[in-house]
């Protein structure tokens, strides 16, 4: 079974775009908190705001959240 690398992967192509977390709050309509949790390990987003996600970043779910 793979192991959820999610905050490190998100962080890492936020990054790999340029993009601050508030810049990318904005694109998800999303507080940049929630981004900052997200990249933390506090909590996760919803199928609805990881599709989002995916689509920015040109990801599949596999690729995003592993």
């Amino acid at each position: 079974m793979k192991k959820i690398n999610f905050p490190e992967n998100l962080k890492s192509l936020r990054k790999g775009k340029n993009l601050t977390q508030k810049q990318l709050a904005e694109m998800i309509a999303v507080d940049q908190r929630t981004i900052s949790a997200w990249e933390n390990g506090i909590c996760e987003p919803s199928f609805d705001l990881l599709s989002k996600l995916c689509e920015i970043f040109d990801e599949t779910f596999d690729d995003i959240l592993t």
